[in-house]
């Protein structure tokens, strides 16, 4: 590991079961389980010629869980320029800088700097909740902009998903399951089929509260897979098997 320098009020955390330590801070972001569960959904082709982007990237938690995946190029783009420099010395810091670069871009103008129709898979924790009048948002900036669809809407991300991603390239999102009226719209209006959909629920007998979900690009309609679902947590409030593995590994 490359030594970096922290800030004041960071720290570094690490998932133990990819060997990927990254840099937190609680006063601007930090990554939670829907990050490492996006990582463990998405596939990546292994080859080197491999073109993958994490759009909302944040500190770069989803670009560094899938790193091991692929001997590609992934690129991080990340608008709040904090967070974009936590991605680029957490990515220093595991020694990936070969095969990760970090923009720190408006992803809707990232097609200025990424050619369309030139990339094989995006990755995305987008922002779940609609920038609504009404909506209480989060006091620190970074955090409201994380969480509420602000700096760009659901329709913008997917618009920009499909017009990087080659014909049958596939984008991967995680999101919340009452927004899937929205997802399966805006999807269909720009050239993109939902082909598995995996649905995570906190404990057994609780709704779920994440939807994981597989899109391709120019992909033939219906065909869906729903996979098993994700049990967080088990009845005495420990992680479910499943989960502590992707956490801790083996």
């Amino acid at each position: 590991m490359t030594a970096v320098t922290l800030r004041a009020d960071e720290r570094i955390d690490q998932l133990y079961s990819k060997d990927i330590q990254i840099i937190q801070s609680p006063t601007v972001f930090s990554f939670s389980l829907d990050a490492v569960l996006l990582g463990a959904f998405a596939q990546v082709p292994k080859s080197r010629k491999t073109t993958a982007v994490d759009l909302c990237a944040g500190n770069g938690a989803v670009g560094l869980f899938v790193s091991s995946q692929t001997n590609g190029q992934i690129t991080e783009v990340e608008l709040q320029p904090r967070l974009a420099d936590m991605a680029t010395r957490s990515i220093a810091l595991n020694d990936l800088t070969d095969k990760m670069t970090v923009l720190n871009q408006d992803l809707l103008t990232v097609t200025e700097t990424i050619a369309k129709d030139s990339v094989d898979v995006v990755l995305c924790n987008p922002p779940y909740f609609k920038d609504q009048p009404t909506s209480q948002k989060n006091p620190n900036p970074h955090l409201a902009i994380a969480r509420h669809e602000i700096s760009a809407n659901l329709d913008q991300i997917l618009a920009v998903t499909s017009d990087l991603l080659k014909m049958s390239g596939k984008a991967y999102f995680v999101h919340r399951p009452e927004r899937l009226d929205d997802l399966f719209a805006t999807m269909r209006a720009h050239r993109l089929a939902p082909k598995r959909l995996r649905f995570v629920h906190p404990k057994a007998d609780r709704e779920a509260n994440m939807v994981l979900i597989e899109m391709i690009k120019d992909g033939k309609p219906n065909g869906v897979r729903i996979l098993p679902p994700v049990v967080v947590y088990q009845a005495n409030g420990e992680y479910g098997e499943e989960v502590h593995q992707l956490l801790y590994g083996n």
